[in-house]
């Protein structure tokens, strides 16, 4: 191999080596543990590769790195080894890619946890605290671009922001205000971004603090593979240590670790430490938790942010416009940013995708930013987001009532007739109106495996069509949930 490898020749080969693990491990394996990985260049006989946490880069390197080799010997048998080194705040070595944009008050991708090597049998998740205090979070999952600073306030979500920063004021001094706290709210509507937020705060009033953001898959990893290599006491008593413990997406905590989360909820609570939690519903509708995890977190401050009114959707626009006229000298006028706020009325995400749009647009085409191009260049993701966005919840609620089968039975391992047929429509539902992936729906319907929920969907599929009557009662059930 050689350095003079062009940059095109080294993206070609890495995106034949992705399709290569993609087909070898399979689409989930491959979504979980290699997608957000990244070529950042060859070097002699040497791949360098990038991960966005130090878990990622950890796992990767002692999984998988002879599964990549061999990819990549199929094209260049002098390749010898793999590295893959941490990519801090979108950026490692030398890119073969643009960095990512700055974030507003938005869920970006959800971030794993950063774990460092220790010399007990489990992981360290928590950051260093001898680090300098400007480089205390390096490493870390919490993304330095979600503060309170960069979080565009507004109605719906002002008494989160006011909870959040009295959270992170009342840790900083060793208190508790509120214990637990529990915030709600679908996707890309700023949970992550406060949680993160409450990070930065207290870790820049007090270095010393050991502060633990984690999301609920990762927590569940961590307590299974301390499981694995018996150090589970090890595990519960690391964590318990914590001051400050930060869970995202808790919809998909389930099973014994959603038990031991409510252990070590309880334990947390008696000894003062400030627990934060995220999930896309209110407690109560988590049903795949225990009764006591559902009940504690009930018994905290609870905490909903409502969809965005225009005036926050034109104030998250502004601020997105102005960093991308910072950055490229470009001009958003103000109709542009009007028609924006007004037409794209889902999310975060969303305004944020619909200016990158935009950028592109006159980038590419050289076009002055207007309504015009903005309705040419938005029209699909304006389209897309007419229809009320479903949710898993919604589904059960509609296909309980629907067919008179108990939600806990829907997610139940019941497997009676007139359990199992509504099960299996309801899981055929949330994969056709909703963007969840086939894991996500099995994690949703009592941990069930990505195999099952392909198995109702195709089932679901073929009993419309050799059953008109029950094609129609589909298509009653999608109005009901879209209406």
């Amino acid at each position: 191999m050689s350095t003079s490898d062009t940059p095109d020749g080294q993206r070609e080969l890495w995106n034949r080596v992705r399709a290569r693990l993609k087909a070898g491990v399979g689409e989930d394996v491959f979504a979980s543990w290699f997608a957000r990985l990244e070529l950042e260049e060859m070097v002699d006989d040497v791949v360098h590769l990038s991960a966005p946490t130090r878990f990622l880069c950890s796992w990767v390197q002692s999984n998988y790195a002879e599964r990549i080799l061999e990819a990549f010997r199929l094209d260049n048998e002098e390749v010898s080894r793999i590295q893959v080194t941490l990519r801090v705040n979108g950026q490692a070595r030398p890119r073969l890619a643009p960095a990512a944009e700055p974030a507003t008050n938005h869920e970006t991708a959800a971030p794993a946890i950063a774990a460092t090597p220790m010399p007990t049998s489990h992981p360290r998740l928590v950051r260093d605290n001898s680090a300098a205090k400007g480089d205390a979070l390096a490493g870390s999952a919490i993304d330095a671009r979600m503060t309170f600073d960069t979080f565009v306030p507004g109605s719906a979500n002002e008494m989160a922001l006011g909870v959040a920063k009295q959270i992170a004021a009342a840790a900083a001094n060793n208190t508790v205000t509120f214990n637990p706290v529990y915030i709600h709210s679908t996707v890309g509507l700023g949970k992550s971004h406060l949680l993160n937020a409450i990070a930065h705060a207290v870790q820049s009033a007090d270095a010393t603090k050991n502060i633990v953001y984690l999301t609920a898959d990762h927590f569940m990893y961590h307590f299974i593979t301390a499981v694995q290599r018996q150090s589970a006491l090890g595990f519960k008593e690391w964590l318990r240590r914590v001051d400050l413990l930060l869970i995202d997406d808790m919809q998909f905590l389930q099973g014994k670790s959603a038990t031991e989360f409510g252990h070590t909820l309880g334990t947390l609570l008696t000894g003062a430490k400030q627990v934060v939690v995220a999930g896309d519903a209110p407690p109560r509708d988590l049903e795949m938790l225990d009764e006591r995890v559902r009940s504690r977190l009930s018994g905290g401050l609870v905490v909903p942010i409502s969809g965005f009114d225009l005036e926050l959707r034109r104030s998250i626009v502004q601020r997105r416009a102005d960093q991308a006229t910072a950055r490229y000298g470009m001009h958003f006028p103000a109709p542009v940013l009007d028609y924006i706020a007004r037409a794209v009325i889902s999310h975060g995400r969303d305004l944020d995708g619909a200016v990158n749009r935009l950028v592109a647009a006159n980038q590419l085409t050289g076009e002055l930013i207007t309504v015009p191009l903005a309705e040419k260049t938005l029209g699909d993701l304006i389209r897309s987001r007419e229809a009320r966005r479903v949710r898993i919840e919604d589904i059960l609620k509609i296909v309980s009532r629907h067919y008179k089968v108990p939600r806990n039975e829907l997610l139940s391992a019941r497997r009676s007739r007139d359990v199992v047929r509504p099960r299996q429509i309801a899981m055929f539902l949330a994969k056709a109106l909703t963007s969840r992936s086939l894991p996500e729906i099995g994690r949703r319907f009592g941990g069930r495996d990505h195999t099952t929920v392909l198995h109702s969907v195709r089932k679901v599929e073929q009993m419309i069509k050799d059953d008109i009557e029950l094609a129609q009662e589909i298509e009653l059930l999608k109005r009901m949930l879209e209406e």
